[in-house]
């Protein structure tokens, strides 16, 4: 049988484009979503339809797919309840100053509320030193304390009086203490003269004092009561003057805000308070009224200040993207503030993390970001689990210690988190996690690749218009488009489909916009498509050049024509992070007397990855149901990958090693103008192996490189027809005639291209034709066996 060929219109599928309605991106409307990504977005919609607890989204999918772009396009359209976005502010609890309160308010409630409070502060701060600083105050003042002097001097009088009818004198130390002393006459009595005395005179005189001393505290007591009685008045006639200040001042703030029960509340605390601390506004130069006005903008009392943690000043939709995850950039902090020496904190100093910027609507981020950060995950977990925002037992955590001065009310939660992540994260957070099921509980899998037919093109076109749109690049003609289209199908390795590894094409087309400008084109055109290609090719093709130059200072042993027995030249492929490209390798087989073992020397040494090793064994299999049926292939069979000084793996040789051992078999020549690449069953049916273009590329240089001749070829298995998307200049020589690749159901079929003989079908017996290839290597096996 002759195996034909295929034809060079196989081998690339060129983009037409006939659904293209216009001659360039300038008239093609750009879409506003990323391009074949239906299934996450639909996901995403019905996460954020869903208001319950635990519907939070993991994105997975490589990075460059556009997971983040279409996210946000998605959530800059989503219909949202404005009434259900709040200002979030701390003020102070007057009862307990440790722990703020929290003022929920609706949008640009918050910030209104702060600018208010600062202005009545301003009036009081002027005012309430003024209404003390008054005649009225000062005859009031005044008047309570004369009343006060006057009770006290007469009680004073009365006692001195007393005691001085009785021959005693009340006279005040140099330390203020009260003493009585008995009179000598109008001279008070010196020790010498008291000792003169009779016992029964300085008795009476004891005794008299004693009495006098009772009277003298129980007028004390009495004083203390009268001070005690003016201080309160004093307190009741501050709290009035203070009052009658700021009843006047608070009196429109309540009325403006009367439709606030919260706010409401807080002003009627705010001016019970500031009635009961009056001292504050007054005490100009004390240390403790410079702390309570200490501010890096206004000296206003911090005590009375409105700390808007989170202000919406109009109704979109909050979208947080958090690309530094950690504990304070997401939870917030409470900071501290040095005065003169004296460490001190308060509510004002309390400052707001991504999650309450976010709180009513979205916060994106990098899950492998999240994880890195330490106590970050717990924190997320237990806010989502809680519905809640609470500094205390954050803070606590992050600096390991009890010393926390505030405790803050918490704040409420309604959030939506979405992570950003891989299959990896996402497998070990769902092995490792328990909670991780029951807080993201829904997936948004992104494609790699969606179906390329006329329509999706006319899609991905649309998708290339919005990229030139969004960052005012040069126009693409129909066929950069087209180009670019083609390109999209090379990147997902199948004529059938197109990549959606947005990134990529975003490069591809900066960078031809670049060349396009350089050039002073008026227009990206499928030339600058092509050299920025080229470019992007030279830049990461180091590796590829070196191994190219083994070829051609003969480092790397090969032969692309002629004719060798036990040898083929089999494809393979070599990777960078960023470049994929083919080269060939060279498959020996010998054989000697044995117990039909096929040894494969890169396993024996270690070199062989077990996926190799098992299309060893599956090769070795088919061997022997084709050799030894009958009776023991009476060979032992050495195969290797020649030159190959590193680990091998995969199993897209095994063909090739086939056909080597069968070769050595038979001592049939196969050809080494053909290379072959492709997997086997243990039935000989061929099998698809990826990187296919990569290798017969990889053979075409080489062949170019050693020699050209119009034989040369590349098999590969029938079932990567549909993956062929190979350069123009492989294409071109097909055409020609002057390369050809074949696809192939059966490694017989490969057998026949590398020998020019059929490889034969056995009859009932097992035997083979003895023109066959199969003939021909089971007569020398019989040989061998009698």
């Amino acid at each position: 049988m002759t195996i034909q060929a295929l034809n060079s219109t196989q081998l690339y599928h060129v983009a037409e484009l006939e659904k293209l309605p216009c001659k360039s991106t300038k008239e093609l409307p750009p879409i506003d979503e990323i391009v074949g990504q239906e299934r996450a977005q639909k996901a995403v919609e019905f996460a954020m339809s869903i208001k319950e607890k635990g519907y939070n989204i993991y994105a997975i999918g490589q990075n460059g797919l556009g997971k983040r772009t279409m996210i946000l396009r998605y959530l800059n359209r989503h219909q949202h309840d404005a009434a259900a976005l709040f200002d979030w502010c701390y003020v102070a609890n007057f009862e307990d100053i440790r722990t703020p309160k929290v003022l929920k308010l609706p949008n640009g409630i918050g910030r209104k509320l702060k600018q208010d409070i600062e202005k009545l502060m301003t009036k009081l701060v002027k005012a309430i030193p003024l209404a003390f600083d008054n005649e009225m105050y000062f005859t009031r003042a005044d008047k309570l304390k004369n009343q006060l002097a006057a009770k006290q001097e007469a009680e004073l009088e009365g006692i001195t009086r007393q005691a001085k009818e009785q021959g005693v004198s009340l006279t005040v130390t140099t330390q203020g203490d009260y003493q009585f002393v008995a009179m000598n006459g109008d001279e008070l009595h010196s020790e010498e003269s008291f000792d003169e005395l009779t016992k029964k005179e300085q008795e009476h005189f004891g005794n008299t004092i004693d009495a006098l001393e009772i009277s003298l505290r129980n007028m004390v007591r009495q004083l203390t009561e009268w001070e005690e009685t003016y201080s309160e008045k004093i307190k009741k006639l501050n709290d009035e003057v203070t009052k009658d200040v700021i009843t006047h001042f608070i009196k429109q703030l309540k009325i403006d805000y009367a439709d606030y029960s919260e706010i409401k509340g807080y002003l009627t605390d705010l001016q019970k308070d500031i009635i009961e601390n009056a001292d504050i506004f007054l005490e100009e130069t004390g240390e403790q009224g410079e702390i309570a006005t200490a501010s890096l903008d206004k000296k206003l009392p911090r005590r009375y200040k409105v700390n808007v943690l989170v202000s919406r000043d109009n109704e979109d939709f909050p979208i947080v993207v958090e690309e530094n995850p950690n504990y304070h950039s997401l939870f917030g902090y409470i900071e501290t503030a040095t005065f003169k020496g004296t460490v001190f904190t308060d509510f004002s100093l309390i400052r707001p993390g991504s999650l309450h910027k976010a709180n009513g609507g979205v916060l994106l981020m990098d899950a492998v970001k999240v994880l890195e950060q330490p106590y970050v995950w717990d924190g997320l977990k237990r806010a989502l689990r809680a519905r809640q925002l609470s500094f205390t037992s954050l803070e606590k955590e992050v600096t390991l210690t009890g010393a926390v001065s505030l405790d803050p009310e918490p704040i409420p939660l309604d959030v939506k988190i979405i992570l950003f992540g891989d299959y990896r994260t996402y497998q070990l957070l769902q092995h490792y996690d328990p909670e991780f099921s029951e807080l993201f509980r829904v997936t948004a899998d992104f494609e790699d690749e969606m179906k390329r037919t006329p329509d999706a093109e006319l899609h991905y076109a649309r998708f290339i218009s919005s990229i030139v749109h969004d960052n005012g690049m040069l126009h693409c003609d129909k066929k950069a488009i087209a180009r670019i289209i083609e390109h999209s199908s090379r990147i997902a390795g199948d004529q059938t489909k197109l990549s959606l590894h947005s990134a990529h094409i975003a490069n591809l087309l900066r960078e031809s916009n670049y060349v396009a400008r350089q050039a002073k084109s008026n227009m990206i055109r499928v030339s600058h498509v092509e050299e920025a290609l080229s470019n992007q090719q030279m830049r990461l093709g180091r590796l590829q050049d070196s191994v190219m130059e083994s070829f051609i200072n003969g480092t790397t042993l090969i032969h692309t024509l002629g004719e060798a027995v036990g040898q083929v030249n089999a494809l393979s492929v070599l990777s960078t992070s960023d470049h994929m490209f083919g080269a060939p390798n060279r498959i020996t087989a010998t054989t000697a007397y044995g117990d039909g073992d096929v040894i494969d020397i890169e396993r024996s040494v270690d070199l062989g990855g077990s996926i190799h090793s098992k299309g060893v064994m599956i090769l070795t299999a088919y061997l022997s149901s084709v050799f030894g049926k009958t009776a023991k292939v009476p060979l032992t069979t050495n195969i290797t990958f020649e030159q190959s000084y590193g680990g091998v793996d995969g199993d897209s040789a095994s063909m090739a090693e086939f056909c080597a051992v069968v070769s050595a078999f038979s001592k049939q020549p196969n050809r080494q103008d053909i290379a072959i690449t492709g997997s086997m069953n243990q039935f000989g049916e061929s099998q698809p192996i990826g990187g296919v273009n990569e290798k017969i590329e990889g053979f075409y240089d080489v062949c170019s490189i050693k020699g050209r001749s119009n034989a040369q070829g590349v098999i590969i298995p029938r079932s990567n027809m549909h993956n062929l998307m190979l350069r123009p200049d492989i294409v071109k020589a097909v055409e020609k005639g002057e390369f050809h690749i074949w696809a192939i159901d059966h490694v017989t079929e490969a057998i026949e291209l590398f020998t020019g003989k059929s490889a034969g079908e056995p009859s009932d017996e097992g035997s083979y034709p003895i023109d066959t290839i199969y003939g021909i290597a089971q007569a020398k096996l019989n040989a061998l066996r009698k």
